[in-house]
């Protein structure tokens, strides 16, 4: 089966503590366009447009210089609710996981397109910062994601020492759990993915 070539969106969110853009296309080639003013944000970004094979344009100003949790918790959102008017939910596999290691380290990633946001968050990061990067933020990275795109998340970071792997394992795989959960499945053309008739 095709993939759609209408699974598209953009979105603006303007507050007044951030200013930002998300653009995505669900069936690209794995490319990300960033301007957030955080080197390290996005490079975890572009593990989800690599491995998630997910054209991802995000564009970001905001109050850095209080500090990056509103910039990083507001990109979150958006990308949520891009993900959210992108995707058509009908015949999709709906569910998607995996592992992905890197040397020492080794996430799970778990996710339903539910229509139910929920996050189960277990990372034990060995170091508090990568960088100057606080690395609380990304639980609020995903809590506004899983908040607006409507899905349900479970994030197991299993084990690492280095938490630059540690943090890189659970983009990647969220990145492909989340592209295999996209996937039309042959087997179910036209079909809503659950006993409810809807998501």
């Amino acid at each position: 089966m095709k993939q759609t070539s209408g699974r598209k969106a953009s979105i603006e969110r303007n507050t007044k503590e951030t200013q930002i853009t998300v653009t995505v296309d669900l069936d690209g080639t794995g490319v990300l366009e960033a301007d957030t003013g955080l080197p390290f944000l996005e490079h975890m970004l572009d593990q989800i447009a690599r491995h998630g094979l997910i054209d991802i344009r995000v564009k970001a100003a905001g109050d850095l210089d209080i500090d990056a949790h509103h910039t990083v918790e507001d990109i979150g959102i958006t990308l949520g609710q891009a993900f959210q008017q992108a995707l058509d939910k009908t015949g999709i596999r709906r569910y998607g996981h995996a592992y992905v290691p890197l040397d020492e380290a080794l996430s799970r990633v778990v996710v339903d397109f539910s229509g139910r946001p929920g996050l189960e968050y277990n990372a034990d990061f060995v170091k508090g910062t990568v960088g100057s990067f606080d690395v609380d933020l990304f639980h609020e990275f995903f809590q506004g994601f899983v908040n607006h795109a409507l899905v349900t998340l479970h994030i197991d970071n299993l084990r690492g020492k280095n938490a630059h792997h540690q943090i890189e394992t659970i983009f990647k795989a969220f990145g492909r759990a989340v592209r295999m959960a996209m996937e039309l499945d042959p087997r179910s053309e036209g079909v809503i993915p659950s006993t409810k008739g809807s998501l």
